[in-house]
């Protein structure tokens, strides 16, 4: 056999001006063909639709205390356990035509949207940030709020089980930063801890005001550990950020939106008008993951045009 001798050959050209730091890093995927582009990130899809068919476990059980390990996934109706070919992200949904094999009853349009939302997320992530940790904190961190969002729009409830464990990965991912040694749009440690506390008593101050003032419950539990997750993610000065854009939009949406729509099927149905309950984790959720990507450039926006003069 013979063997191989001298450098292979390299397109140097192609990659002329690019800093390679040991990561397929974004610079780089953007010189990939397409042919290559699709073999990194068709498996990144895979990988992100798989998270997103155990978020969907999660939306279901845990806003009922139900565990997400035991029992195995089954269908709510029939309660048949879903065999493991069954299981198969977006792909076994379309082959069983959206019904249960077992009763034939109609599955939720939810669990494959879902799987193809976050499989686009985590390609997003892995195309903005290349194929390196950041994109996978950012990944893992937009999917956990993705769940949230949606379980508070269907509960208004924020379980515990993606707050608890969104703050231990927070604090987790913060810690191996520093063995990977990129630079993050995420805080240190020591400022994740400080931001999670920031965070949490921001929100509950907020709520605790709002509440004197409209004499009804402005706030839930829900939305501080949420700001606590979140503070831990992009700190304290950001966490402030993400509470003011997610109370501009939530406030935009329901006073313009959510409330005519209401007012409207309530004086058809002849019913006094009560304008509803916000859940507010599905603002602060997007707004969270705007102000972790962009925030800094839109606090330095701000005041150099607010401090101008």
């Amino acid at each position: 056999m013979q063997s191989l001798q001298g450098p292979l050959p390299v397109d140097t050209l192609a990659l002329e001006n690019i800093e390679y730091t040991g990561a397929l890093t974004s610079s780089l995927i953007g010189h990939l063909s397409m042919t290559e582009l699709l073999m990194v990130m068709i498996p990144v899809f895979i990988v992100g639709a798989s998270f997103g068919s155990f978020l969907n476990v999660c939306i279901a059980r845990w806003p009922l205390d139900l565990s997400v390990v035991k029992p195995r996934s089954r269908c709510p109706r029939c309660e048949r356990p879903i065999k493991s070919y069954e299981n198969i992200p977006i792909l076994s949904w379309l082959l069983l035509r959206g019904k249960c094999a077992g009763c034939a009853l109609p599955i939720s349009l939810q669990y494959p949207a879902v799987e193809a939302l976050v499989g686009l997320l985590w390609v997003a992530s892995f195309l903005y940030l290349g194929v390196t940790f950041e994109a996978f904190r950012v990944a893992a961190f937009s999917t956990l709020l993705l769940g949230i969002a949606i379980t508070d729009a269907k509960h208004y409830l924020i379980p515990d089980g993606f707050t608890v464990s969104g703050l231990v990965m927070m604090l987790l991912f913060a810690i191996l930063n520093f063995f990977v040694e990129e630079t993050s749009h995420f805080v240190s440690p020591w400022n994740a801890m400080l931001g999670a506390c920031v965070g949490a008593g921001a929100i509950t101050i907020i709520g605790w005001l709002a509440e004197v003032i409209i004499k009804r419950e402005a706030m839930g539990f829900g939305d501080t550990t949420l700001m606590a997750v979140v503070g831990a993610a992009v700190g304290a000065e950001r966490s402030f950020l993400t509470i003011v854009m997610g109370a501009f939009v939530g406030a935009v949406t329901f006073l313009l939106i959510v409330g005519p729509i209401v007012k409207v099927r309530a004086s058809r149905r002849g019913e006094e008008f009560a304008f509803p309950d916000v859940p507010f984790g599905v603002f602060l959720a997007p707004a969270a993951l705007l102000t972790l990507l962009w925030g800094d450039a839109l606090i330095r926006w701000y005041v150099e045009r607010a401090f101008s003069a």
